[in-house]
């Protein structure tokens, strides 16, 4: 039987629904495996990906290893098909007011809200995994998450490192914000977080993004931006490079063009959203990790997955 989409602790058709769309890192063996299994829609769209990526990612997906998923030409494509499956299969239930989505996500979110074509918003994640592994392998970099300060802390401890990148990356939420850049500039950036009574996690990446250091797939991926039609989307669609609510197809498309190498202000994007009436936050795609950070902008936030009966 097919399964429909519950949205869970729904308080009124009146709320105005934020929804946003995981990045990378939220990806787990058996992603999208139920909606492959039991929707005939949901079944061609992950064979339509197939084609197009030249791969049977469904495999990788649904019977792969974690080491299979954490490969970013792997990952990235798994968890924008996840979500824009997951948004098409809701039909009528995806009612969003605004869309956002978190780096990678933004790509998802912009493809439920209709700014761009299923097959398209693929082939440019492809072009952005392609390229971010090409820029990873020419420059060896890192990130590290830093909790336990604020923001401007941070972003004083990267602006005195000299002669080495280090820069904010994710403003996630506050008391988290990503650092990005070369492995001896974040070494160096984490030792001063760590004299400052902070915490500097190393993270688990193959690179420095969003940082000056991916420029050569920031100039690559563009050009596929600019070669792909961009519509008005159904709703406004809050942009990492400015946390902003935008519906205009050219300034899409000039936002994702820096993307790569600008910051992703999540912290300002879901403030934003609340301040625009977000009453709900629905997370489409894997993961719940999108949830924990607007929580923290707003501990009684209402927000949680979608959930199939």
């Amino acid at each position: 039987m097919t399964r429909r989409p519950l949205m869970c602790r729904q308080k009124s058709d009146r709320m105005k629904k934020a929804y946003v769309f995981p990045g990378q890192g939220a990806q787990f063996v058996g992603m999208g495996k139920d909606l492959y299994d039991n929707n005939k829609m949901c079944r061609d769209m992950f064979e339509t990906a197939n084609d197009i990526i030249g791969f049977r990612i469904t495999d990788l997906m649904f019977a792969g290893t974690p080491e299979d998923l954490k490969q970013t030409r792997v990952t990235q494509p798994a968890i924008f098909l996840h979500s824009t499956i997951l948004a098409a299969y809701m039909g009528d239930a995806f009612q969003p007011d605004m869309v956002g989505g978190h780096s990678l996500g933004e790509f998802s979110a912009l493809v439920a809200a209709k700014a761009m074509s299923f097959e398209d918003g693929l082939r440019l994640v492809i072009a952005r995994a392609n390229a971010m592994q090409k820029c990873c392998e020419a420059n060896p970099s890192t990130m590290a998450a830093v909790l336990k300060l604020d923001d401007k802390t941070v972003e004083d401890v990267c602006a005195s490192i000299v002669g080495e990148v280090v820069v904010p990356a994710n403003y996630n939420c506050p008391g988290q914000l990503v650092i990005s850049g070369t492995l001896e500039g974040v070494a160096q950036a984490s030792k001063k977080i760590v004299e400052l009574k902070g915490r500097a996690l190393p993270l688990a990446v193959g690179g420095a993004f969003h940082s000056p250091l991916m420029e050569a797939a920031r100039l690559e991926l563009s050009e596929a931006i600019e070669k792909t039609t961009f519509s008005e989307p159904i709703c406004p669609c809050y942009q990492n490079v400015c946390a902003l609510p935008i519906t205009a197809p050219a300034q899409i498309k000039e936002n994702l063009n820096k993307q790569l190498t600008a910051p992703v202000r999540w912290t300002a994007t879901v403030e934003n959203m609340l301040a625009d009436g977000a009453e709900e936050f629905i997370e489409v795609g894997p993961g719940t990790a999108l949830q924990g950070m607007i929580k923290r902008v707003k501990s009684d936030a209402n927000a949680h997955s979608v959930v199939l009966e």
